[in-house]
């Protein structure tokens, strides 16, 4: 007989047939049953939580003996996404700044549809009918999913796939290779109307709350990242050089860049009750500014579908258009990328304008040239 009644308590096997363990241990209806199978000296053990799935257990077993006694090598089984994502979580924990957006968008959208389906069962029309879906439903404040948003959920399954084939867990396809993804229009600028500035210049100053004031007035003036801000602390402020250290910003490296007189100047008038600049609550690290730049859009007039990441936009758009060359905007705004930068290229006509006017006088001698010569001919 290969099955056994499992006892929980000392971890033993008794007989089917036994009702109490050595040990004191009574089985009541529900037992667990560990299997043992042996064939032609080898021997495979497993347990299973009832009589039926022993049953299948004692097969699974038989046959993977038969297989291995005979050379035969059984194909891996897939492991369901739950096991991916059991083994991603902690390596992002580890390895990516916005892993916690990642663990919202796999419990929001993809653990519901996929989570106990192996990687081999996940198939493109899968992945295409949650993108179906997603376009048909709504987020919480009733509006339609955004391109950006699903294709959040694309890029996170295709990383989960990609990673899951490196570390040894998954030889197959990855099913988002057939998948195509939504493609975003990230070229868009956004900038304020000299009276919007005002508006907003106006509106800060006599904004009740001063550190959400200068967080704003301060961005306005060195175009800094939100997550910079969060980060930035009293001693990466160097006053007597007019300098900002930006510790570990988007691009990945600290970089050190100059802010104008009047930047510093917001940053005085603020009281140091915190080892950060803006802090949060308690004095530690802020980690959000929606709430707040919601109302000052709001009291200075600004279009409800200006970003705050606009202000950024702004500040840039200023420079470009002042004629200052991309590069130079591209040092200050920590751009590891110059095509990033070039999103502005178009903001400066003066340029433009000034190289249309050179071109005449460039092609002018020229022009001249074949008319004399085509006069001695």
């Amino acid at each position: 007989m290969p099955q056994y009644i499992f006892c929980p308590a000392c971890k033993t096997t008794c007989s089917p047939k036994t009702k109490t363990c050595k040990c004191g241990y009574t089985f009541g209806r529900s037992k667990k049953y560990r299997v043992k199978v042996s064939y032609k000296g080898l021997t495979a053990t497993g347990v299973a939580k009832n009589k039926a799935r022993a049953d299948i257990l004692e097969d699974e077993l038989e046959k993977k003996l038969f297989n291995k006694y005979y050379g035969k090598e059984e194909p891996q089984e897939a492991p369901t996404l739950t096991e991916l994502w059991a083994k991603y979580l902690p390596w992002a924990k580890e390895h990516k700044k916005t892993w916690v957006t990642d663990e919202f968008n796999y419990k929001k959208h993809i653990e519901p549809r996929f989570a106990e389906k192996r990687l081999d069962a996940i198939a493109p029309i899968d992945i295409e009918r949650m993108k179906a879906e997603m376009k048909k439903a709504t987020n919480k404040h009733g509006k339609p999913y955004t391109k950006a948003t699903i294709k959040h959920q694309l890029v996170l399954l295709k990383r989960l796939f990609s990673l899951a084939y490196r570390w040894g867990m998954y030889a197959g396809e990855n099913p988002m290779n057939r998948v195509e993804v939504p493609k975003l229009d990230n070229g868009r600028t956004e900038f304020m109307q000299d009276g919007e500035v005002s508006r907003l210049l106006q509106t800060l100053e006599s904004w009740p709350c001063r550190i959400s004031a200068a967080f704003v007035k301060f961005t306005l003036l060195t175009g800094m990242r939100r997550g910079e801000l969060f980060k930035l602390t009293w001693d990466d402020v160097d006053f007597e050089r007019g300098m900002i250290t930006l510790r570990e910003p988007k691009g990945g490296k600290t970089q050190t860049i100059p802010v104008s007189p009047l930047a510093l100047a917001v940053l005085k008038g603020l009281k140091m009750t915190s080892p950060y600049v803006f802090p949060g609550k308690g004095g530690g690290q802020r980690t959000d500014f929606k709430g707040p730049w919601l109302r000052i859009r709001k009291a200075a007039g600004l279009p409800d579908n200006f970003r705050f990441h606009g202000i950024r936009h702004h500040f840039a758009s200023t420079l470009v258009s002042a004629g200052y060359d991309l590069l130079v905007v591209q040092k200050l705004l920590t751009h590891k990328d110059s095509r990033t930068t070039q999103r502005y290229a178009h903001l400066s006509p003066g340029a433009l304008k000034e190289a249309a006017v050179k071109s005449a006088d460039l092609l002018n001698p020229k022009v001249n040239e074949k008319v004399i010569n085509f006069q001695k001919d």
